[in-house]
């Protein structure tokens, strides 16, 4: 076999191989936009989600005071009294959570994704 088959076998082998890396390249290509593609619509999706339930939230949920009269306690009944500590505690949990959302949404940061789904 002469001398300059074996640069012709060679450069057949690293044109092939070009030609592979390119064609995966391409391939990753694609599937990386479309995977951007659909991120960019559940994004939206959530966005709506969120503004909608924010706003049915406000609508809905008025703050009430609680008329607790000191020494209340001695003549209610433990079920009374269990059902006004997690009313209490329920109330405090989505207080934080929305001073949680107002402050990320004041210094522009992401929503948690826990947060977005306890609205």
């Amino acid at each position: 076999m002469p001398w300059w088959s074996w640069i012709l076998i060679w450069v057949a082998l690293v044109a092939l191989a070009l030609l592979f890396v390119t064609a995966l390249g391409f391939k990753l290509w694609r599937e990386a936009s479309l995977t951007m593609r659909s991120m960019t619509a559940v994004s939206e999706q959530l966005t709506q989600r969120w503004e909608t339930n924010s706003q049915a939230f406000q609508e809905s949920y008025v703050t009430e005071e609680r008329n607790v009269v000191p020494g209340s306690a001695v003549f209610a009944t433990p079920e009374q009294m269990k059902d006004d500590y997690l009313a209490a505690k329920e109330e405090r949990r989505f207080a934080r959570l929305q001073r949680r959302v107002a402050r990320r949404k004041e210094r522009g940061q992401l929503q948690s994704l826990r947060d977005i789904e306890a609205l």
